[in-house]
């Protein structure tokens, strides 16, 4: 009886070079050898000036042009024109995606190295009354900007949620209903100077002209705000499944207290988000609260008297009168610009703990 031994043939390892493939690793490290090249071109052309003057937007654009041709170059001679093409496309339409974030990378990156030469304890615990040349803050417009921009939330969250939830739940397509969407579509483009003349208009009436106070520029924010807050808080409410809705009615639950207790909760995540849009939209606003709010170098905490100081006011008028010191008051327009940033950084993230801890949950416990 003979028996066959079969010996297995070793396994050889294929060169993806030799076989017409690149690496997958290989677009990653010409896109970071991309990179390097660029920035140590602008870093020696940089050598001997301040750190600020190096531009790590253009160095970023650049670099990324020569990994568009790089990629190009070298899947051309080892895979073929084909792939090569397909590489350039995937490549062009990465690099418009970098391209597109350069001017929010160059914005944060000039504000927090420009900002950071005032982002003192002083800064945040004094305001700019007797100030002059060097020191003072911006505690006073910083306690102006939460007092206007919870004012204006407290005023246009209630009225745009209502109208939203009347569009979507107890609209029936009513002459009513379209005049709100035709005017809520118009009010979205509203020029932020014409809602400030509008609030200035209508307490200059009774209070005479000349009339400034906090709540009149949370009016005006308002007015800008609240469209902001119909339209997203409407499309949350109708990505709610008519199903839900069905199936409360079915066990006998009211329409309201459907509403209150099934399509909100459904679409408290998206609602938040778009309240927050809509703060973030409003909270920058300058030119109707130089005409409502108006400006002043003390603080004050009182609404309903007297001017009141914000963020975006503060960074105007810094830069715009900078004084006996030019240099101290250009410092300050950047640490007030950096300020309202992180404010509603914070804000967004607080939105998006509010959305997490109300949503709905799914899954079994």
């Amino acid at each position: 009886m003979s028996t066959a031994t079969a010996t297995a043939s070793p396994v050889k390892s294929v060169n993806s070079l030799t076989s017409g493939k690149l690496p997958r690793s290989v677009p990653w490290t010409v896109l970071g050898a991309s990179w390097l090249i660029t920035f140590a071109v602008f870093a020696i052309l940089n050598v001997g000036q301040p750190i600020k003057n190096f531009n790590i937007t253009a160095a970023v654009f650049l670099g990324t042009l020569l990994f568009v041709i790089a990629i190009g170059v070298l899947s051309s001679i080892v895979e073929g024109r084909r792939k090569a093409a397909d590489r350039v496309v995937t490549a062009v339409v990465s690099a418009a995606f970098i391209v597109a974030l350069l001017p929010l990378i160059s914005l944060l990156y000039t504000v927090v190295v420009e900002g950071v030469q005032r982002f003192d304890v002083e800064f945040f615990s004094s305001s700019m009354r007797n100030i002059v040349g060097a020191g003072g803050g911006a505690i006073h417009a910083i306690y102006g900007t939460l007092l206007i921009t919870a004012a204006t939330t407290v005023i246009s969250v209630p009225i745009g949620l209502m109208t939203s939830i009347y569009l979507v739940e107890y609209s029936t397509g009513s002459r009513l209903s379209r005049a709100i969407t035709f005017f809520v579509d118009v009010m979205t483009g509203i020029p932020s100077i014409v809602a400030g003349l509008f609030a200035y208009a209508v307490f200059a009436l009774f209070f005479g002209p000349g009339i400034s106070m906090g709540i009149i520029g949370a009016i005006a924010l308002s007015v800008l705000m609240i469209p902001v807050v119909v339209r997203s808080s409407e499309e949350m409410l109708r990505l709610v499944p008519n199903e839900l809705r069905e199936a409360a009615y079915a066990l006998g639950v009211p329409k309201w207290l459907t509403i209150l207790k099934v399509v909100i909760p459904t679409s408290i995540a998206g609602i938040t988000t778009g309240i927050m849009l809509a703060i973030a939209r409003v909270i920058g606003e300058t030119a109707p609260l130089l005409l409502t709010a108006g400006y002043t170098q003390s603080l004050n905490l009182d609404l309903f008297h007297g001017n009141m100081m914000t963020l975006p006011v503060y960074v105007y008028n810094q830069y715009a009168n900078q004084g006996t010191s030019p240099d101290e008051s250009v410092a300050r327009a950047w640490a007030g610009a950096l300020t309202l940033i992180l404010i509603v950084m914070v804000l967004n993230l607080a939105a998006r703990m509010v959305a997490k801890l109300f949503s709905p949950k799914t899954g079994r416990r």
